[in-house]
């Protein structure tokens, strides 16, 4: 996607914000549409310039309508769609202190995952307010970065109302995964988006995900030999031991892997149960494992068509 224009008029705009407040002697009624736009943006600069280096706070930024205080955001900031013609940060964990700061922010908000350290450190001694919600892959999590963006974009209030309407959310999906029984399906989660392709363990995201959905991750447990934390490079061996029942990855990874066919094409896939009924579901990592706003719908939708992927 060719983003060149758009941004340049997001950063047109950005200007405008130092533009002299109008004079008081000229009524609204009499500006011209140029004006009128001109004086909308003097007054959003008096709230808070914001740098966003999470994908899930900038999916609450929109949703909180505070859009035009960001100022920034990083690589993974991918929705809604305007989020794609914000200037860009970088990678979260690889943000560089004069890039944050060349932005101007009052505050940058995201997670624990975002660093380096150092570059954070720099960014605070230089006035800036740094505010990083603990990941830890929980509901707690997501109720964390919406009061966050609600603090950093002074929309408290908003902050407040979002949260209720998640929090519904968040019971009846829970509810609906509970009346599921019977076997739980043997899943895994595949990060495929390079060459080297690896597993989800304990304590990630994916993991968490897949609990939340009804479904049981063959690579941990008690008595699993195969159980182990964080990712690691998948191998035929470690896939056959778990034989897993469903493949859970990213729309980003089968991309990656040069589509679908190719994708089952990996060594020791063909070996597994998911590859006999090719059961396989394929979501966007960020609706995935962002654990944002949109987590109930990503639970339900992961929920639905898992198990209708092993019937």
């Amino acid at each position: 996607m060719n983003s060149d224009q758009p941004t340049l008029r997001r950063r047109d705009a950005l200007r405008l914000f130092s533009l002299p407040v109008a004079s008081a002697a000229c009524a609204a009624s009499s500006l011209s549409a140029p004006a009128a736009w001109a004086q909308t943006l003097q007054a959003t600069s008096k709230l808070p310039r914001i740098v966003s280096v999470s994908g899930a706070t900038t999916e609450i930024v929109y949703a909180l309508g505070a859009e035009k205080q960001l100022v920034g955001t990083d690589t993974t900031s991918l929705f809604p769609a305007a989020a794609l013609h914000t200037p860009k940060v970088g990678y979260m964990r690889q943000l560089s202190a004069e890039g944050l700061l060349s932005l101007k922010p009052d505050a940058v908000i995201g997670t624990t995952e975002a660093g380096p350290t150092v570059v954070m450190d720099q960014v605070r001694s230089a006035g800036v307010k740094v505010e990083l919600v603990e990941a830890d892959h929980s509901w707690a999590e997501v109720q964390r970065k919406v009061a966050a963006v609600g603090r950093a974009t002074s929309r408290i209030r908003e902050a407040t109302a979002l949260q209720a309407r998640l929090d519904a959310q968040w019971v009846e999906v829970l509810a609906m995964v509970a009346r599921k029984t019977g076997r739980k399906p043997r899943a895994i989660f595949i990060l495929s988006h390079s060459a080297s392709p690896q597993v989800a363990g304990d304590k990630t995201a994916a993991h968490a995900m897949l609990g939340y959905a009804g479904l049981t991750n063959a690579f941990t447990g008690p008595g699993n030999s195969n159980s182990f934390s964080g990712y690691r490079p998948m191998t035929a061996e470690a896939l056959v031991t778990a034989a897993p029942d469903l493949i859970v990855t990213t729309t980003q990874g089968i991309e990656a892997s040069g589509g679908i066919d190719k994708f089952w094409s990996r060594p020791g896939l063909e070996l597994t149960p998911a590859y006999k009924r090719r059961s396989l579901v394929v979501l966007d990592a960020l609706y995935l494992i962002g654990f944002g706003p949109r987590l109930p719908q990503a639970v339900n939708e992961l929920h639905r068509v898992a198990f209708k992927a092993v019937a």
